[in-house]
């Protein structure tokens, strides 16, 4: 059974908190739609694609808002017609449950 990561939410790590790596990673990654890449198991990472530069600008706000609710701020690029987004926990240096919330969360709005 897949985790349900819509029904989470983001929260601060304790101290000393190691990143997710390996089989550990498996359950979350089959949680999330095909678009997203894990990256060196540091960073997940995916390109929505849009019509034109509207589009893409207008999903890059909508993730702004989603970031600043979930407090949980992804690298964002954006150029015509795509936004290139990347999440990782800075304060690990690697991956957490978060961003899995995150990047969940940003497939809804596209």
């Amino acid at each position: 059974m897949a985790l349900d990561l819509l029904s989470r939410h983001c929260r601060p790590l304790p101290e000393g908190t190691p990143p997710l790596r390996g089989k550990d990673l498996d359950p979350y990654r089959d949680a999330l739609s095909d678009r997203w890449e894990i990256i060196d198991e540091h960073h997940l990472e995916a390109t929505f694609e849009f019509d034109d530069f509207l589009g893409a600008l207008a999903f890059t706000n909508r993730t702004g808002g989603a970031a600043e609710a979930e407090g949980h701020h992804p690298e964002i690029a954006l150029t015509w017609g795509k936004a290139t987004v990347q999440i990782f926990t800075h304060s690990i240096d690697g991956l957490s449950e978060n961003d899995f919330i995150l990047a969940a969360r940003l497939d809804t709005l596209a």
